[in-house]
């Protein structure tokens, strides 16, 4: 299992990764491998302003679905459209091609007081 030392971590499995203002998140390779073969992702919120630990969406594995939940509060702005083709992205390269949104952060100070990837690592270890 990997875990990249660039990217923020959640306790509910998510990466976040911090560009300027902008987010891409994704799930881990943890989560990915706890779910099985990604069938389908669903984000409905594009556009829209949530709060830290808001549902954005889903994502269907073969024998579950599992719901997303926001690391940090901002806008969603961007979906990664290749997953409607290609779910299993997710499984395949979780930290790269299978990311899952970019969303405006309210407050990048949020991004840091995540998880490195020590204190992740150790959770789910």
């Amino acid at each position: 299992m990997s875990f990249p030392t660039n990217l923020r971590y959640t306790k509910d499995h998510e990466w976040v990764s911090l560009d300027g203002n902008v987010a891409t998140i994704g799930i881990t390779d943890f989560a990915q491998r706890e779910l099985g073969d990604i069938v389908y992702v669903d984000v409905a919120t594009v556009g829209q302003s949530l709060e830290a630990g808001a549902t954005f969406g889903s994502v269907e594995a073969v024998k579950t679905v599992s719901d997303l939940f926001l690391p940090v509060a901002g806008t969603i702005t961007e979906l990664n459209a290749e997953l409607a083709g290609v779910p299993e992205l997710v499984n395949t390269d979780p930290y790269g091609k299978g990311w899952m949104i970019k969303m405006t952060v309210d407050n990048i100070a949020d991004v840091a007081a995540l998880m490195d990837a020590a204190a992740y690592e150790s959770l789910v270890s």
